[in-house]
């Protein structure tokens, strides 16, 4: 096939100024480069696989790409993918390249040396395409690996408060503006890529996630209760999340802490699942910091110990906002029997509900007892018993 060779060969430079319009207009890739990448870098690649392909006409032994033209093929398709090509943009510019080789061919090949030609032209794409697809997938994944690295030591710094600008411009993440730092909690451990790619559909970005501290930065003001539910939807069982909003990146730190705080109180206090913040739980919060105050409040309850049904009527009847219509429904019982339930309560612990500050007191009790856990509060001196509870009134 000298002549063909020949013929083809006199028509490269049309040819690949032919490829490289056509991937400009055809593969939205290539349409977002500068012209000059266009005529140079990508105008080189393309002449140099013509180059193969006019080899591959020259020679009429041996395979259709010898071992040296294979590896400078994966070489190449390496490169490419270390510069962000996607590979759907890569096997659109071959395809693109083998419809304008075939079409060539068609109007220079003497009708004998079309079927040999042809099939030179596929079989150079049968050894070449699966080869370039593998080199691709293989630079693409340690490219990924290394940018996960590098995205969880750019989370680390800014969850610990440290320099991060540096680590920032290598992941090429802009970090400015607002955050929502959210902490998860989970059932059962959900697979991590599960995970991920919830929270990227949501936002549509990639998100900063530690999938071992559970914790997440999510860009400006996030429909966190919408990706919460989302979350529960995909990962297939209940989420509590926890969010605190971060004004600037130097604050992400601060909110990350406010974020894990409110999430073990949640945890704490057996709240149901769904997204919380400081505010939905802020009397919990000042209630939760240990000491003799937060003993001596839950030991006010100790007198119900013996009697858990009364625990339970005292529970509903604070978490229905003191309503006994709506607390008799929920427990199924009559109103006289709520009353007479109500009135043993105030008889063992010596607190009256029906006096605003001390049904507030009995409130808080219940969740300092939530927090400290009865078996934590028994035996403190002076407060044993319903004579004590009467002592502190």
């Amino acid at each position: 096939m000298s002549d063909l060779h020949a013929r083809m060969a006199a028509r490269v430079g049309d040819l690949t100024a032919v490829v490289v319009a056509r991937c400009a207009a055809e593969a939205p890739f290539y349409g977002a480069l500068p012209r000059a990448t266009l005529q140079g870098e990508v105008a080189r690649s393309i002449a140099a696989v013509h180059a193969l392909l006019l080899r591959a006409l020259r020679d009429r032994g041996g395979g259709p790409i010898g071992p040296g033209d294979l590896t400078r093929l994966i070489e190449w398709s390496a490169r490419r993918a270390e510069e962000r090509v996607p590979l759907e943009a890569v096997i659109a510019a071959y395809l693109i390249g083998a419809e304008v080789w075939w079409q060539t061919l068609t109007e220079v090949a003497e009708p004998g040396e079309l079927a040999g030609a042809g099939g030179k032209l596929l079989a150079c794409l049968h050894a070449a395409l699966p080869a370039v697809v593998l080199a691709h997938q293989n630079a693409q994944e340690d490219l990924r690996s290394e940018d996960k690295r590098v995205r969880r030591a750019l989370l680390g710094a800014l969850l610990a408060g440290r320099p991060y600008e540096e680590l920032a411009g290598v992941a090429r993440v802009a970090v400015v503006g607002e955050y929502e730092v959210v902490a998860f909690a989970f059932e059962s451990d959900p697979p991590s890529r599960l995970v991920q790619s919830s929270l990227d559909a949501f936002t549509g970005i990639p998100v900063l996630m530690d999938h071992v501290a559970r914790i997440a930065l999510l860009p400006g003001r996030s429909d966190v209760p919408g990706l919460v539910a989302r979350l529960e939807k995909d990962v297939g069982q209940p989420v509590r999340a926890a969010a605190a909003r971060s004004s600037v990146p130097a604050a992400i730190s601060s909110a990350a802490q406010e974020a894990g705080r409110v999430l073990d109180l949640v945890r704490r206090l057996g709240r149901p699942p769904g997204c919380y913040r400081l505010d939905d739980v802020l009397l919990e919060h000042q209630l939760a910091r240990p000491g003799d105050g937060l003993v001596r409040l839950a030991a006010k309850l100790d007198p119900l110990e013996e009697h858990p049904y009364l625990l339970e009527t005292l529970r509903v009847f604070v978490e229905r906002g003191l309503n006994r219509r709506q607390t008799a429904l929920e427990l199924c019982v009559h109103r006289n029997t709520l009353d007479y339930r109500l009135q043993r309560v105030s008889a063992l612990t010596g607190l009256d509900l029906a006096v605003p500050a001390q049904a507030r007191l009995i409130q808080a009790a219940l969740v300092a007892r939530d927090l400290a856990g009865p078996a934590d509060h028994r035996g403190v001196t002076g407060w044993q018993g319903s004579s004590g509870a009467a002592e502190g009134v």
